[in-house]
């Protein structure tokens, strides 16, 4: 059990300082909404190698600390409901995919985390927000494929260090 709770408490620190790290990098496109997403990699790799629970653990007290340290009100709403679509999307996929396919469910936890961030742009400023889904979509397709590579680089790799 505390071994357990190590491993989350180091997973949510390499969490974090990705997250401030990636925060002090200027926005690579001029569309709001879209950046590289590199923390994820953690939440990705959790997912299959901590198991659902502790991802959302880790997952929620990233979103929480992180807003906190680098964010405003309105950007922990936007990344709340952009990381429980991603969570609940890569949980499905987890079912389905495989160790050697965890990059997949980086792609696809990347469009969902898009998803959740037009629904509540969508409620904070209208139909017109969705506009941006099809450049979120894109942009999470790219980042995620990116993300879920160094994820998958990431699991194949720990496997020598565990246990």
């Amino acid at each position: 059990m505390a071994k357990r709770m190590v491993y989350d408490a180091m997973l949510l620190a390499v969490a974090l300082i990705i997250f401030v790290v990636e925060a002090q990098i200027p926005p690579l496109v001029p569309i709001a909404g879209v950046k590289l997403g590199l923390a994820n990699i953690i939440t990705v790799y959790s997912m299959f190698r901590v198991g659902a629970g502790d991802t959302l653990a880790i997952l929620a007290c990233r979103v929480i600390i992180g807003s906190i340290y680098c964010g405003q009100p309105v950007s922990f709403i936007y990344s709340a409901a952009g990381g429980i679509m991603c969570y609940l999307v890569m949980l499905l996929m987890k079912r389905i995919l495989t160790e050697r396919q965890i990059w997949v469910c980086g792609v696809f936890g990347a469009i969902a985390h898009g998803g959740g961030q037009t629904a509540v742009a969508v409620v904070m400023f209208g139909t017109a927000a969705l506009s941006y889904l099809p450049l979120l979509t894109l942009s999470g397709i790219i980042t995620g494929l990116f993300t879920g590579l160094c994820a998958q680089y990431v699991s194949n790799r720990s496997k020598y260090f565990e246990k």
